[in-house]
């Protein structure tokens, strides 16, 4: 085991999940930000943010990580405040191929990519979701989808 690996156990043990952000300037694709232990700590889903900056994708993943260990779950295609000022969230499931791509670090604690995980998925500042046709190229580039859309038709 490496040192990464011994901090991320590290973190599991003290705060209930490790947060791995990836940000490549030489790449198109968006930043990102994971949690590694929840699944293990508090029997819920694991959590990708996409799209936002690290800092706060940390916040969103620790607040998420604060209150399912409360009891708390969340279910696709419903709203949830408290994680954007003046905005609702909703979460999506996370296919398998994508935690294989994304959640690199949560493979490893899981042993590969049958855990499961949710996506924050953030609206636009005009309100507007990612699936929605009034979504701009930009908004869909910035927060890909890593599965269907969570909304009931």
């Amino acid at each position: 085991m490496n040192q990464y690996e011994k901090n991320i156990l590290a973190h599991i043990e003290a705060h209930g999940c490790s947060v791995t952000s990836v940000f490549d300037p030489d790449r198109e694709e968006p930043p990102f930000s994971y949690s590694i232990g929840i699944a293990r700590s508090a029997g819920a889903p694991e959590l990708i943010v996409i799209g936002l900056e690290s800092k706060l994708c940390h916040w969103m993943i620790n607040e998420y990580n604060r209150r399912v260990r409360a009891g708390e779950a969340f279910v696709p295609g419903v709203d949830y405040l408290g994680f954007l000022q003046g905005f609702s969230v909703q979460f999506g499931p996370v296919s398998r191929e994508h935690r294989e791509e994304y959640m690199r670090s949560a493979c490893w604690l899981h042993d590969g990519p049958d855990f499961e995980a949710l996506q924050l998925i953030w609206p636009s500042t005009s309100g507007v979701w990612p699936w929605d046709p009034k979504a701009t190229e930009t908004l869909r580039q910035r927060q890909p989808l890593l599965s269907k859309p969570p909304v009931n038709p």
